[in-house]
């Protein structure tokens, strides 16, 4: 076990892609329980959609794929929020609607470039070999930033998850709170979509927070429980796709499931 970690350390695009996929799964694990509590679990497809929107512009552009993806990513995650509060329209039917258009927006832009070449693919479907030192910054950057938001706002983040009106009522600044949580959760889909690939993002912040709600019924419970689920995931799906030849993004899915129906088989046998 030693000597396959040592040989997959020795590779320079592995060390990067295991340092942002562990900072993109924290990220998407603190962020998910609040987003799943809040029943906005679908935001990180509806916003893999987007930025797989941006990223096809971006390349017909011949742009930067990052520079544009995440301000567009960032916009529609607030705007989301945007929707829901002020237009009566429900939190589902704003991501359908978002991301559909943003879906059929890439689609043009893609075959007006001359089709899908392989740097969109990589965002689709997620590729290990497509991390870049920029990448690894800017999930450092990012995870910074939830993990302040986590330590200093924590009571809040609880007051507005489970009771918006209620924290409103006790002075919280519930919409500066859902801002940032919608602009965190935006870059750190726009980065992971690198590696997990814009279908399978959302995967990250569903399966940990749901997975651990199986098990542990506190909110602190289960955001400790989902941060871990979904650190060992990844490590366990990363080394999978390299030992089995299997893209890493499926990999770690697909031991979320697994963790999943552990999860689920312990808290009813409880």
């Amino acid at each position: 076990m030693f000597d396959l970690i040592a040989e997959m350390l020795s590779y320079q695009f592995l060390v990067r892609a295991a340092s942002v996929g562990l900072m993109v799964s924290l990220c998407s694990a603190l962020l998910g329980v609040s987003l799943v509590l809040k029943r906005y679990s679908m935001i990180g497809d509806g916003l893999s959609h987007v930025g797989f929107g941006a990223l096809a512009a971006a390349v017909a552009m011949g742009a930067s794929p990052l520079g544009i993806t995440i301000p567009v990513v960032v916009a529609a995650a607030v705007l989301l929020l945007r929707l829901t509060d002020g237009s009566g329209i429900k939190g589902d039917a704003a991501i359908g609607l978002i991301s559909v258009s943003s879906l059929a927006a890439g689609v043009t832009a893609i075959s007006l470039s001359g089709g899908i070449n392989t740097d969109i693919c990589n965002y689709m479907f997620g590729s290990i070999l497509a991390m870049s030192k920029s990448d690894v910054r800017l999930s450092i950057a990012s995870s910074a930033g939830v993990l302040l938001l986590f330590l200093l706002c924590y009571n809040r983040i609880f007051a507005v998850t489970f009771d918006e009106d209620f924290a409103r009522a006790t002075g919280v600044e519930a919409g500066l709170c859902n801002i940032v949580i919608a602009v965190l959760t935006g870059v750190t889909i726009a980065v992971g979509m690198r590696l997990m690939g814009a279908l399978l993002i959302s995967g990250l912040i569903i399966f940990p927070a749901v997975t651990s709600m199986r098990f542990f019924k506190s909110f602190r419970g289960v955001v400790f429980s989902a941060a871990s689920v979904s650190l060992s995931s990844f490590l366990v799906g990363l080394v999978l796709s390299y030992t089995a030849s299997m893209p890493a993004g499926a990999s770690i899915v697909l031991v979320n499931l697994a963790l999943f129906l552990i999860f689920t088989a312990a808290g009813r046998l409880r």
